[in-house]
């Protein structure tokens, strides 16, 4: 089994996106300077960051503090500035790099600092939780208290609205309110509290001697919406502060929708398609965005083989084979550093087992990268899922088992789009005590016509093999092992999970494709908006992400077949021509009780009797049982 967690440990051939980082950061002419690190959800940007983590801690880089933030641990805290600062402040306190002299005084420096964030914190939280409620409602000429009314209310010890309004109603009330009206514009006029920081922050670093400071702020994906603005605010308090480097890693998706979910709130964004905030907030936040490639087939491969090796070999051993890997890749960024590659420098002992682990990898990378889109963490835990039921079939005492036909099944299983494929193998082999004839019958068409294309063609003739025709299942069908004339029933046993539901596992969708369906699903929003988003967002997803959208779309239709919202989104997707879309609507409505089906989706499916496979749906199911949809689908 394999940690999902970030690692240091470089298996991916990440290094170089670091040591370009790192480049960049000791450019002393580009800081201060704000970097964003982006990439899909689990691309491998919390790793490239631990990797310039270790690489700024080294002895030859002692001039530097680096300090790693992780975004979601402290989203418990109750302001992002305090939790950001009191990382930046804990790590000076505990380096090792400064000495008690320096560190003493980097403690006095730091209470003004901390008086500071204390005044706009505490500011905060009374204004956003007591004082504009309470005065709002008071005073109804549009006077608010301003934030420097925060340390006079927390000497009167209020704890609510009412309080606040019985307070401000007597003399006193009435005088300190008028008086820190009087106060704010004196200050406005004076002083700047931000500018006020830098220069206090500034001041700081100076006395530490370090030349720069690099803070990295990861896991941002992970927050809520409020909590990436939170997060992103407190990166801006410290913008302009010199020699100062900040690397934050995020899906810049995820912030994007956290960005527009906060400005929807504040009503400075009426239509979601508002863009313009959205780019100019991170263009300013974001001097040096750098977006991570997905990985390609070789990559796949070799990290596959780096991770099996890492596996099976003791610790020191598979040092050995890393340190291959790493002088491999700096003469040849292309070729796979696979089995062949590597086999001398793991021991006699270990290798047969490696290279049995390892036999069917190749034939299958295409397709799992393919199905997986080059993520490392899904490569992940596709192979621990798959390490699992290895040990289950060893548990099980199961005769025979061969692992590359568990894998070749699982790449099916894995697909989005060929989820209900897998399915439908399933169901082939329980009627057929395990040996399907239909996929000996694929198989033998596959074998008979070389050519993709023709195979394509020729099954499509069959009408219930029809849906195995797409060019990847025909990839799929040519991978060894075959499987015709096998006993697949042990092998479903093991995935008898997956069989049980019809959602292929939460953990597979990425978080950006549950936001954008959560953004369309909503029973008020005409059907313009909602092509205008399928337009904008969900046709330029990758392939992969799109697939995961149908899937995820089909899920919740299927989840909620009463709700008229999920099938309309089916219907907008197919007329904007989402790649698909048809057969994952048509799937979905398999798994539904023509019962449940409103009335009014019976009327929208005449739309669709043209197209093969929804017309199919209605002919065989629909058709068949009485029901208002039914009836609907038949009214003129």
């Amino acid at each position: 089994m394999w940690a999902d967690n970030e690692t240091s440990e470089d298996l991916l051939g990440f290094k170089v996106h670091a040591d370009l980082l790192i480049n960049v950061i000791n450019d002393d002419t580009v800081l201060p300077v704000t970097i964003g690190v982006f990439g899909d959800w689990g691309s491998g940007k919390s790793s490239i960051l631990q990797i310039i983590k270790s690489e700024f801690d080294k002895e030859e880089n002692k001039d530097t503090l680096c300090i790693y933030f992780n975004g979601w641990t402290f989203e418990g805290y109750d302001d992002a500035k305090a939790a950001l600062l009191n990382a930046i402040l804990k790590d000076l306190e505990d380096n090792k790099k400064l000495s008690e002299e320096v560190k003493q005084t980097v403690k006095e420096k730091a209470k003004k600092l901390w008086k500071s964030i204390d005044w706009m914190r505490g500011a905060g939280m009374v204004m956003k939780n007591i004082a504009l409620p309470a005065v709002s409602a008071y005073f109804t000429g549009g006077l608010s208290l301003i934030p420097f009314a925060a340390q006079k209310l927390s000497e009167w010890e209020i704890d609510s609205p009412e309080k606040l309004i019985a307070k401000l109603q007597s003399e006193e009330g009435a005088g300190v309110f008028k008086a820190l009206t009087k106060e704010q514009q004196e200050r406005e006029d004076k002083t700047n509290a931000v500018a006020d920081f830098r220069k206090d922050f500034d001041d700081l670093l100076t006395a530490t001697k370090f030349k720069k400071l690099v803070v990295i702020i990861d896991d941002l994906d992970r927050c809520t919406p409020d909590r990436i603005i939170d997060n992103l605010e407190a990166v801006k308090l410290f913008l302009n502060v010199s020699k100062t480097a900040f690397v934050v890693g995020a899906d810049p998706r995820i912030v994007k929708h956290a960005i527009e979910y906060r400005y929807k709130q504040k009503g400075k964004i009426v239509d979601t398609d508002d863009a313009d905030i959205v780019k100019d907030y991170l263009e300013k936040l974001i001097q040096i965005p750098y977006n991570l490639p997905k990985l390609s087939d070789s990559e796949v491969e070799t990290y596959i083989s780096l991770l099996i090796c890492k596996r099976e070999l003791p610790q020191e051993n598979f040092k050995k084979i890393h340190e291959f890997f790493t002088t491999f890749r700096q003469r040849d960024r292309y070729s796979v550093c696979g089995f062949a590659a590597m086999k001398d420098s793991i021991d006699e002992a270990h290798r047969d087992k490696i290279l049995q682990s390892l036999v069917s990898i190749p034939a299958l990378v295409p397709i799992i990268t393919q199905t997986l889109s080059g993520n490392p963490r899904q490569i992940k835990r596709f192979l621990n899922t798959l390490t699992l039921r290895q040990r289950l079939a060893t548990v099980a005492n199961i005769h025979g088992f061969n692992t590359a036909i568990l894998a070749k099944l699982m790449v099916l299983e894995y697909s989005n789009t060929e989820i209900t494929l897998f399915k439908q193998l399933y169901d082939w082999q329980v009627d057929q005590k395990g040996i399907p004839k239909e996929i000996k019958q694929l198989e033998t068409i596959v074998k008979e016509n070389p050519d993709p294309l023709k195979a394509k063609q020729e099954i499509e003739k069959v009408d219930e093999l029809k849906k195995w025709s797409s060019a990847r299942i025909v990839n799929w069908l040519k991978v060894e092992p075959i499987l015709s004339d096998i006993d697949l029933s042990d092998y479903f046993w093991l995935s008898r999970d997956r069989i049980a539901s019809t959602i292929p596992g939460a953990s597979l969708i990425p978080t950006v494709v549950k936001n954008l369906y959560q953004k369309m699903d909503s029973e008020s929003m005409t059907d313009a908006v909602t092509k205008k988003i399928i337009s904008s967002e969900v046709l330029i997803l990758s392939e992969f992400e799109r697939n995961s959208f149908l899937e995820f779309s089909s899920q919740m239709l299927i989840r909620h077949p009463k709700k008229k919202r999920s099938y309309d989104i089916f219907h907008l997707m197919i007329d904007s021509k989402v790649e698909n879309a048809e057969i994952t609507y048509a799937n979905a409505l398999d798994f539904i009780s023509a019962n449940d089906i409103p009335p009014a989706i019976g009327v929208a499916l005449k739309r669709y009797e043209g197209i093969n496979v929804i017309k199919n749906y209605i002919e065989n199911k629909l058709n068949k049982v009485e029901s208002t949809a039914k009836k609907a689908y038949k009214t003129k």
